[in-house]
């Protein structure tokens, strides 16, 4: 059955100057196909979210001035895109994209969107390319929806989860966990339920240790019945806005962990991409590549 959520408009056009962060989304989903990790018939389109999904999550107020493109502009230049309506819809679909990718997990182990991972947008803000939090409201509609006690959400992007951390203060069936560049943006961090910030210039065999540790401690003590993995390729050497020293093989161990926890202890993962912002844009197809090959590798097997 499709267990990967893919829409044209993940790619939608944008004012030079704001193309590149959007052009990894198509040339994954033509990648997994060339390298044969997958057949179109993986994929599906997700629709329009439903906004009553919205509001547990965001605040009305702030969604409905979304929705209008009534946003001032300096919440505008938070976000870093120029606001549409063209925008909104996409990050309507995309959101929608997880919340459908999380119930395949439930049947099939894995689901995934080639996008995603807008863990920047609080309850009301957006920021850092990031206007409403995909993986926060596919958690608090798995909460809604399924008899599920404990969550936990796996942020292993070089900046912080600051708007999921925010979304779920007080929501204990939602574990936080976040490891990030410490002096790294969002520069105002909120509090996650376990926050590991990394010093500039950590390299993957110090990463990888600790990334180990604490999930060995996470799953243990927590012993959730669904994780959502937010992989950024943004942790790699040769990212320009991150700090850390990690390597594509380094990316691929740490998805190797990841997995591997959730394989063993049979708990369903979604997984959406986050940042990636490498000069080399191969560099970040080949990390994220990765991170598809493991997850199907690790839950099928």
């Amino acid at each position: 059955m499709p267990f990967i959520a893919w829409h044209p408009i993940f790619n939608f056009p944008l004012p030079e100057g704001h193309r590149f962060p959007m052009l990894k989304y198509e040339l994954l989903h033509d990648q997994l196909l060339y390298e044969g990790v997958v057949k179109e018939d993986a994929y599906f389109i997700p629709e329009m979210l439903d906004e009553k999904y919205i509001a547990p999550v965001h605040k009305e107020e702030y969604f409905r001035r979304l929705l209008t493109l009534q946003l001032s502009r300096q919440e505008i230049l938070k976000i870093g895109f120029p606001l549409s309506q063209k925008l909104v819809e996409r990050e309507l679909r995309i959101a929608q994209g997880t919340v459908t990718a999380a119930e395949c997990a439930l049947k099939t182990g894995i689901g995934f969107n080639i996008a995603g991972g807008t863990h920047h947008a609080g309850s009301n803000w957006g920021e850092g390319f990031c206007l409403l939090n995909d993986q926060a409201i596919a958690a608090q509609y798995m909460l809604d929806h399924y008899n599920i006690r404990q969550i936990l959400m796996i942020d292993l992007d070089v900046h912080q989860g600051n708007g999921t951390a925010e979304i779920f203060t007080r929501e204990k069936r939602v574990f936080t966990f976040s490891m990030h560049g410490k002096n790294n943006f969002p520069f105002k961090k909120e509090k996650s339920d376990l926050d590991t910030g990394l010093s500039d210039g950590t390299d993957g065999t110090q990463y990888l240790a600790i990334l180990k540790q604490q999930l060995d401690h996470l799953f243990k003590m927590l012993h959730p019945g669904f994780v959502f993995y937010q992989a950024g390729a943004d942790v790699l050497e040769t990212d320009q806005m991150g700090k850390l020293k990690l390597t594509i093989a380094d990316c691929k161990e740490r998805d190797r962990i990841v997995f591997n926890h959730c394989k063993e202890l049979k708990i369903p993962v979604q997984v959406s991409m986050g940042g990636g912002y490498s000069k080399n844009i191969k560099n970040i197809l080949d990390v994220h590549c990765q991170t598809f090959k493991e997850g199907i590798s690790a839950i099928s097997s």
